[in-house]
């Protein structure tokens, strides 16, 4: 592997990454950590919901059905065996499974509809899923939820922020090699111009659903983390409103750039995290929905692709410029 092929950003990232293993020594708050945490969670989330936005122009209302099954999977495994390293771990085997076994089912039944039709149905199947946590209150405790042990080790919270920076850091450049595989570029190909892909010869519904399920098994990871910082599950899981905030940070990151939504994650998490404390300071912050609000449409008003795909297309052009100058 020669050094010297290794792009600048990925050199970039590399650093922030390794700033990002120091946090702890420097933040020693627990409520900080979880917060920075939950940041690493949803930025997983996020970048699975751009491989599907993204990068195959795919628009899904239901993500959040693959986050729940994923964090009920693994609290339900967690809470039927004793708090042991192999409880856990067949608690992420069975998450990861279930997953992939709905995404390929859900994929091969939507996915030959075309926009807002598949858009609608992955919502109506989020909703069953939903509905099903809410009724089989024996197994899942229904709206009230139920908690469960951790095996010793996670329950400090220094060992479970390096365990999700470290599963962040994984994703993120696994997720950044497989989009620039040939695989990748069939993706990119089918969100330019599914027909004409189709013309090519490639059978762009099995595409889809190879993407479909990476997305939903990386979902369900991020559920699977997300439940274990909490050490507590409920039906919230599968709210809309989850994947409406995954939705958010791609926007709000940057489109099919991956480092957008770890971007859009991070502002998203402050801000509901800032602008709901701000509530003690002033009555119009009570109403901090609205400010949430104002502060997205600021973000698509003064970063059209998102804050992420900006920046990039500002250096791009830069650096056409400069060339053509030369």
């Amino acid at each position: 592997m020669n050094l010297r092929h290794i792009e600048r950003s990925t050199w970039i990232y590399i650093a922030f990454a390794l700033l990002l293993f120091i946090v702890p020594f420097l933040f020693t708050g627990r409520s900080m950590l979880f917060m920075i945490m939950q940041v690493f969670i949803f930025g997983i989330f996020a970048m699975s919901y751009d491989l599907l936005l993204g990068y195959t122009g795919i628009i899904s209302f239901g993500h959040a059905m693959f986050f729940g099954i994923g964090a009920y999977s693994a609290a339900i495994v967690m809470d039927l065996n004793d708090s042991t390293l192999l409880s856990l771990a067949a608690g992420v085997l069975v998450a990861v499974i279930i997953a992939a076994i709905v995404s390929f089912i859900a994929g091969i039944l939507t996915l030959r509809l075309k926009s807002h039709f598949y858009a609608m149905l992955t919502l109506a199947l989020a909703g069953l899923f939903l509905v099903a946590a809410e009724k089989w209150t024996s197994l899942t405790g229904g709206g009230e939820g139920f908690t469960f042990r951790l095996p010793e080790f996670l329950r400090d919270s220094g060992t479970m922020y390096m365990i999700c920076l470290i599963s962040l850091v994984v994703f993120f450049f696994g997720l950044r090699r497989f989009t620039k595989s040939p695989l990748g570029k069939v993706l990119v190909a089918i969100r330019e111009n599914e027909n004409r892909t189709e013309s090519l010869g490639f059978q762009v519904l099995h595409y889809k659903v190879i993407v479909s399920v990476i997305a939903g098994v990386i979902a369900s990871f991020a559920g699977v983390l997300y439940v274990l910082s909490l050490r507590f599950i409920d039906t919230s899981v599968f709210a809309v409103d989850v994947t409406l905030d995954a939705l958010l940070m791609t926007i709000i990151g940057g489109v099919g750039t991956l480092i957008g939504p770890l971007i859009g994650a991070g502002l998203v998490e402050f801000a509901h995290h800032w602008l709901s404390d701000l509530a003690d300071v002033h009555w119009i912050f009570e109403r901090w929905i609205i400010l949430y609000g104002i502060v997205y449409i600021l973000a698509v008003i003064f970063f059209p692709l998102g804050i992420a795909g900006t920046i990039q297309s500002k250096f791009s052009n830069r650096v056409t410029k400069g060339l053509s100058k030369k």
